[in-house]
């Protein structure tokens, strides 16, 4: 597979518009430190050859800390979501983050996986918080696809 990644902000909008709501089923983002609606955050894709993104990654750096609010890829096991969380990484180190984040729910094992296998560790455990989130954005289900209820927001973080 032939990757190319480019910033989010030279992706046609519409193409990231679709990309992000057959991921997330709306254009916005909602954790316990708010809600975020995916063109105000800064990201990056992957595109294939035929021009189609097959990998998307959004974060906002604030006050040296860079947070991961999505990383998507169409392809598992192919490198697209590595490459993006690599990018992702040096952006952080280039605005002098310390630290970088990725926030994930208790359901998400392959999130859980993947973070852990390349360093991140999990610093904090928000317990109930997607039932405040469910207020925001009622279509967040209850269970995920395997039958776990989905409860809890799970922060991992690496130092850079």
């Amino acid at each position: 597979m032939v990757m190319q990644i480019v910033a989010k902000r030279m992706i046609p909008a519409d193409t990231v518009k679709s990309f992000f709501i057959h991921h997330w089923e709306t254009t916005q983002v909602v954790f316990s430190s708010g809600l975020f609606h995916y063109a105000e955050l800064e990201g990056f894709g992957v595109m294939d050859e035929d021009e189609e993104i097959s990998g998307l990654g959004t974060y906002k750096v604030t006050d040296q800390v860079c947070e991961i609010y999505s990383l998507n890829s169409v392809h598992e096991n192919q490198g697209v979501g590595s490459s993006l969380l690599y990018v992702m990484e040096n952006i952080a180190k280039e605005r002098n983050c310390h630290t970088i984040k990725a926030i994930t729910t208790n359901d998400n094992l392959q999130a859980l996986r993947f973070f852990q296998k390349r360093g991140y560790v999990i610093s904090e455990i928000v317990k109930n918080a997607v039932e405040q989130s469910r207020e925001i954005k009622p279509e967040i289900p209850f269970y995920s696809r395997d039958g776990i209820p989905i409860r809890d927001e799970i922060i991992l973080e690496k130092s850079l």
